[in-house]
């Protein structure tokens, strides 16, 4: 059987647009990805993530918890490469508009924090891992995500 990408795809505190994004694009070029791309994780189309040994993660979303942090930590750790997907991976916003509040709404929007048991900073991913690559935009720039995916096909001797 042909090697294929190993890909996972992960969603954090966003509106998940750039997984609608790919999801088009998928569709778009279903029959030539399909023969070279294996996704071991992707909530949108499967059941059961598996995050191990993945060739490269693309990760969409700000970090706004603790559990948050601990998967992307997590998927870093089986990742040779990993992408921060659209505005709120590569910038934080704009989830991490709380950050700047001032302490009267910071009070009121604490008791929603504790209920979900959300930290008290948003964090873009790269404040936490090491991001290889930055896909910009809301929702992300399709261009530069599908030069990048030819690129890792290329650089994984996938093509």
């Amino acid at each position: 059987m042909p090697k294929k990408l190993r890909v996972g795809w992960f969603s954090f505190s966003c509106c998940g647009d750039s997984t609608i994004i790919f999801t088009e694009l998928w569709n778009d070029h279903y029959k030539e990805w399909a023969k070279s791309i294996e996704f071991k994780a992707f909530s949108s189309f499967q059941k059961k993530e598996e995050i191990s040994d993945l060739d490269v993660s693309f990760v969409e979303g700000a970090i706004a918890s603790k559990e948050q942090e601990d998967k992307l930590i997590k998927i870093r750790s089986v990742s040779q490469k990993l992408v921060a997907i659209g505005a709120c991976a590569v910038m934080g916003l704009p989830g991490g508009q709380r950050n700047n509040f001032d302490a009267k709404t910071i009070e009121e929007i604490s008791p929603i924090l504790m209920r979900f048991n959300y930290n008290q900073k948003v964090k873009k991913i790269s404040e936490i891992v090491a991001v290889d690559e930055v896909v910009p935009g809301c929702p992300m720039d399709e261009n530069i995500f599908f030069l990048l995916i030819n690129k890792y096909l290329g650089e994984f001797g996938i093509i």
